[in-house]
């Protein structure tokens, strides 16, 4: 294994082809780090190119199905190979489906997004995070969402998957909080993405509303990383303001606000 041919730490984003992700990347690079970046689609290898122009950083990247366990296990083969130590990993690959959960989507597609959101996350983490505890050092962000704080009518399992993420992010934090290794939690709201055209939600209320820019909702995560928060809430007031009204109203009344915001045709 050659050693590396620079003095840059190094950062790992998963999802990295575009939106908050690729935003995630290109803050690294900004401050100084190389990169091993990956995603399911060959957007990958444009982004690798587009992020090497504009820092001057060393940038691999990884084309891989992340749903899958051979994906995951791949990707750490490529973390491994680089023979150097991993200072931060973006956990930030995830994906949506809006419908009606019983009479609309699909089982396939609800289970891959499980796969991606909550599975892979798992299992990234279960293999990089002892890593960076034997080395003492080290700084994880978990892309999850405000939807973590509401149960999602017309996006139920998105809306499960993420409270998932939430909550495991901030008991892995509490469990490492002795071992000189931090953990984040990234809670943005709707962002300007592909996620609700591949969510198949562009006519909802939320899909045709103002969204927030993916580039400060990448800074406001990736500064809150470096200083080793336990979470952020990214983007526009609103969002904050949301993450406030999730911790006094019941779940009845969150699944209503939220069905309000996800039900099909509610942007028409």
């Amino acid at each position: 294994m050659s050693a590396p041919s620079t003095e840059r730490p190094l950062a790992v984003v998963t999802g990295a082809s575009s939106g908050i992700g690729y935003e995630l990347a290109r803050q690294f690079v900004e401050h100084g780090f190389d990169l091993l970046i990956a995603a399911e689609d060959g957007g990958i290898e444009r982004a690798g190119a587009d992020l090497r122009r504009d820092g001057g950083a060393e940038v691999q990247t990884c084309q891989v199905d992340l749903a899958t366990y051979d994906g995951v296990e791949r990707l750490y083969q490529d973390i491994a190979q680089t023979g150097r130590p991993v200072e931060a990993i973006a956990i930030n690959a995830g994906r949506g489906a809006g419908g009606d959960f019983t009479r609309d989507t699909d089982l396939r597609d609800e289970l891959n997004i499980i796969d991606v959101n909550v599975t892979s996350t798992v299992h990234l983490a279960k293999r990089v995070l002892p890593d960076m505890v034997r080395r003492g050092s080290g700084k994880v962000l978990f892309t999850s969402s405000i939807a973590s704080t509401m149960p999602g009518s017309y996006q139920a399992v998105y809306n499960a998957s993420k409270s998932f993420v939430q909550s495991f992010s901030e008991a892995v934090r509490n469990e490492l909080k002795d071992t000189g290794v931090t953990v984040t939690a990234l809670m943005p709201g709707p962002t300007d993405t592909n996620f609700f055209e591949r969510a198949d939600m562009m006519d909802t209320k939320v899909g045709a509303g103002s969204k927030d820019d993916p580039a400060k909702v990448a800074e406001q995560g990736f500064e809150a990383l470096m200083k080793g928060d336990d979470h952020v809430v990214a983007g526009s007031f609103k969002n904050k303001v949301q993450a406030v009204a999730g911790k006094v109203l019941t779940d009845p009344a969150k699944a209503e606000m939220h069905r309000k915001m996800a039900e099909p045709g509610s942007g028409q």
